[in-house]
């Protein structure tokens, strides 16, 4: 169990003190006093080693399989003796232009806080040494850890908006270069897609859970956090609106790509049918004369060859300067 358990600390007036190792002790002696709150940090727990654990704060069975199996949606469930929030904190590697998920479920209670956490993608450690530092702000229990930690995720969807942002103003200036190799282009923008459809699963499904802790009076949650709580939704809501940017800004990017494909084939075309249209000219001139008949006109002219050269220049270079004016060539 100490493996898995990252941290677990009773706090008491804001500030952390340490409590005995054994969870029902430490569980009782949190309930045993005023303005104390105990908070347990997990990482990818098995069954095992979680049941100790649900079955010490009586969280849900629902709750827990939830926990353990991960690969949830963001969602809020408020049951009989603990509310149950599922989060999903975003991770963006610009080497491989790849954005990745995990998972981060907070339990609260009464009087504690177990959070659960799949995945590296976010660490909870600075939230803790951040709120360990503000023993004002702590002092008002498990809720200001809810808060905490979601304040926590939701200001990195931000920054990782901001992030493929950029990456989509690169991939615009190579969609508009007059010049380059466009023949990955579709794929990039397909990926970019499906990097932001990714994304979208995070923060999207988050939007209800964020407004009933803001607007309505949930169990386990402290009445005056609500304005808090208006705050996270607020930059949720402005995540959302970055992404379903980011999301119509690719379409109409593969919109233009594919426009701009479609006009590059009909240049070509257009050249290779003036080219052929030019190579037709002497062609059938010289297929006229290559007929093998006694009597055909000017065969015997002596100067039928370089009269018929000096026609098939004027009219191929006539053709040539009429496909030049109308941009064919």
């Amino acid at each position: 169990m100490r493996a898995v358990i990252v941290d677990c600390a009773i706090y008491r007036d804001g500030r952390r003190t340490e409590g005995p190792e054994d969870l029902s002790d430490a569980l009782a002696q949190a309930r045993a006093s005023e303005n104390t709150f105990l908070w347990i940090g997990l990482h990818e727990p098995n069954e095992e080693e979680f049941d100790r654990v649900s079955s010490e704060f009586g969280l849900h069975p629902l709750a827990v399989e939830d926990a353990l199996k991960a690969h949830q949606r963001p969602k809020l469930e408020v049951y009989d003796d603990s509310l149950f929030l599922v989060l999903k904190p975003v991770v963006y590697e610009p080497e491989s232009d790849k954005v990745s998920t995990d998972e981060v479920m907070v339990f609260v209670g009464d009087c504690f806080v177990v959070t659960v956490r799949h995945g590296e993608a976010a660490p909870l450690g600075a939230v803790r040494h951040r709120l360990e530092a503000d023993p004002d702000v702590l002092r008002h229990g498990p809720t200001t850890v809810l808060y905490a930690i979601s304040d926590a995720i939701v200001d990195r969807y931000i920054e990782v908006a901001a992030e493929l942002q950029i990456d989509l103003e690169e991939l615009e200036a190579a969609v508009f270069e007059p010049v380059g190799d466009t023949r990955h282009t579709a794929a990039r923008i397909y990926a970019f897609k499906r990097q932001v459809l990714e994304f979208r699963r995070a923060t999207g499904p988050l939007s209800a859970p964020m407004a009933k802790l803001a607007g309505a009076s949930v169990p386990f949650v402290d009445e005056h956090s609500q304005p808090f709580f208006r705050d996270v939704n607020d930059h949720l809501t402005r995540a959302n609106e970055q992404v379903d940017g980011l999301d119509r800004l690719l379409s109409d990017v593969l919109s233009a790509h594919l426009a701009q494909t479609g006009v590059r084939q009909n240049d070509d075309m257009r050249k290779i049918s003036a080219w052929a249209a030019m190579a037709a000219v002497p062609t059938l001139v010289a297929g006229i004369y290559g007929m093998n008949f006694a009597h055909m006109p000017e065969l015997r002219w002596e100067w039928g060859y370089p009269a018929a050269i000096v026609l098939m220049v004027l009219v191929v270079s006539g053709l040539h300067r009429l496909f030049k004016s109308r941009g064919w060539l």
